[in-house]
């Protein structure tokens, strides 16, 4: 009897002290936030968290009844950190949910790294290779950003037909978001007549773009630049030291508020750049408003919400509605929610948001040109909206997959 007794004790004495860590659990849902918080693209990640947690507090850090935890994981572009980082959030934080990566090359990583883990949730944050999505895709990754190739939706068209420019040399980080890039901006502007001369493809991290510069044709119309962080910034800024005369196509990244605030004369070349991508900084929707207001809340916020917060913010934000429907259940391995994510279209500071077959965004894209604002800050003025460009860029499925893999040399219109 007394030892039956003392079991009892110990058996409600041990109750007690777990009974609280449990609720806490109960009443807690983790989610993974993956970005790049080291590197060349650390400006970029920086913001990318402002995004996410902008869409956090826009729900007061609840959903579904259960506080929000958000773990860090932290990469610097590159494939191995940012799949070391995701087994960390998966395997040892034990995160259900996991928003990002940031980077193409990165991306293709996590959605193979995914695969490994069917019952964790990969929600894209702002990853835009082609195919990670595209080719090969993994059934628990999911991309409401979409992808590099939709982001010059119009780009190209606009470049040869309302600039005139005919040759164009290509200037971009040697990786698949770079390639992907390439392959949206050379769909069109090829399609209209233009030529690509030339293509200089430069490693991530690189300092000195002397050899770059003196490399480019004299000839040509303009320079298309797909360049990121401290890449674009340097090259734009030795590009103007070397007099360079030759106007620029931006890529998105090149052209985003995180290079549009950088320091020096580099804002001379940028100014009249036209670009594309998920976003324009002089977006008159309500919608947007709200969200740039919101944004402008979080510590050392940019003028205007980059690219990175916009795509963290969109791809949180979708976690946080298919969480909701599903009560914050992921105790079936997620199943529910990824049911619920395959199904979700919403409305969002940039317009209507769904996913296809492939669980990859069709979304509108903008099409813009920098300016100068009144009080000397550098943003992307709007110049058309381009309405729920798909994957395929509006082209048939079979005959786009027929265009191949996008990669140094594909496409091609010398």
């Amino acid at each position: 009897m007394t030892i039956n007794r003392r079991a009892m004790l110990a058996l409600a004495f041990a109750t007690a002290l777990t009974a609280p860590s449990l609720a806490l659990a109960e009443d807690t849902i983790k989610i993974g936030l993956l970005a790049t918080f080291e590197g060349p693209f650390t400006v970029l990640g920086e913001d990318s968290e402002r995004g996410a947690m902008t869409a956090v507090e826009e729900v007061g850090g609840m959903v579904a009844g259960k506080k929000i935890e958000i773990v860090k994981g932290s990469s610097d572009a590159s494939p191995d950190s940012a799949v070391n980082a995701a087994r960390k959030l998966v395997e040892q934080d034990g995160v259900k949910v996991l928003i990002g990566p940031l980077s193409g090359d990165e991306g293709l990583a996590v959605k193979d790294y995914a695969k490994t883990k069917p019952d964790v949730t990969f929600i894209n944050g702002t990853s835009a290779a082609q195919d990670t999505t595209l080719r090969d895709p993994a059934p628990n990754f999911f991309r409401f950003s979409t992808d590099g190739a939709q982001w010059m939706a119009g780009l190209g068209t606009y470049a040869f037909n309302d600039k005139g420019y005919k040759n164009v040399a290509v200037v971009a980080e040697d990786y698949s978001f770079p390639y992907t890039q390439v392959f949206g901006f050379m769909a069109e502007f090829c399609k209209a007549g233009g030529h690509v001369p030339s293509k200089s493809w430069v490693p991530i991290g690189n300092k000195d773009f002397s050899s770059v510069i003196a490399a480019i044709p004299d000839d040509v119309d303009a320079i298309y630049v797909a360049l990121g962080g401290a890449d674009a910034v340097n090259f734009l800024t030795q590009y103007q030291q070397a007099g360079g005369q030759a106007p620029l196509v931006g890529g998105s990244i090149t052209v985003d508020q995180t290079v549009l605030t950088a320091k020096g004369k580099l804002r001379d070349v940028l100014i009249g750049t036209p670009a594309a991508g998920p976003t324009a900084d002089t977006n008159d929707a309500p919608a947007w408003k709200v969200f740039a207001e919101a944004y402008s809340k979080q510590p050392n916020a940019f003028p205007s919400p980059s690219l990175f917060a916009h795509g963290y913010y969109i791809n949180m934000k979708a976690a946080l509605l298919a969480l909701d429907q599903v009560g914050g259940d992921v105790s079936d391995g997620g199943a529910k929610l990824r049911d619920a994510l395959s199904k979700l279209s919403f409305d969002t500071p940039t317009g209507k948001v769904s996913l296809d077959k492939n669980r990859n965004a069709v979304a509108d894209i903008f099409l813009t040109e920098v300016t100068e604002a009144p009080d000397g800050t550098l943003l992307n003025k709007l110049v058309k909206v381009v309405p729920q460009v798909n994957q395929t860029l509006g082209i048939d499925e079979a005959e786009f997959m027929k265009l191949g893999v996008v990669g140094r040399d594909n496409p091609a219109c010398p």
